[in-house]
């Protein structure tokens, strides 16, 4: 589990932005279900998808900077949040069409977290507009986006960041 508890160059909750906004979520919580839970629905409320936002973010601190991300950039923000608050938390992801049943596809960012009582969960704090709705209802996933036509995919994968910033994919 130690490894997806490591900070890194993009999940870089060692930085003082993101361990104070840690704190601050879990602050008089105690159990890591209801951290996990403050968390994501920070991210998913709190931080808009970019969508046409500058700047482009990546970093978790640059995303809480700016409460500006791309799914990527938001799941990046949510495992660095989780890890800072000693949970176990990865980066999971899926191939979606852009066009709703043909190609091309886009890739698509998400989370997973360790919770004790319930293993490896997804969560997608990709936030919510009309058609998508991503809620935090352990052990029920509830993502933004299912998998419907030919060629999609969820991964099955989760993607820890190494302290050295190389990525490693971890059959869950």
């Amino acid at each position: 589990m130690e490894k997806y508890l490591s900070s890194s160059e993009i999940i870089d909750w060692k930085t003082p932005l993101v361990l104070e906004k840690a704190k601050a979520l879990s602050q008089d919580l105690l159990n890591p279900e209801d951290i996990a839970k403050k968390c994501f629905e920070y991210v998913r409320d709190e931080i808009k998808h970019s969508n046409k936002l500058n700047p482009v973010t990546c970093k978790a601190s640059e995303v809480l900077k700016y409460k500006t991300g791309y799914c990527y950039a938001k799941s990046h923000l949510l495992a660095a949040l989780l890890r800072a608050n000693k949970i176990p938390a990865g980066l999971c992801y899926q191939r979606l069409t852009i066009d709703n049943d043909r190609p091309p596809f886009s890739l698509h960012g998400l989370n997973a977290v360790y919770l004790p009582d319930i293993g490896w969960y997804r969560l997608d704090a990709r936030g919510n507009k009309d058609g998508v709705e991503a809620e935090f209802t352990p052990p029920i996933e509830k993502l933004a986006f299912s998998i419907v036509f030919e060629g999609e995919a969820d991964f099955t994968s989760l993607l820890r960041f190494q302290k050295s910033g190389q990525s490693r994919y971890l059959k869950s």
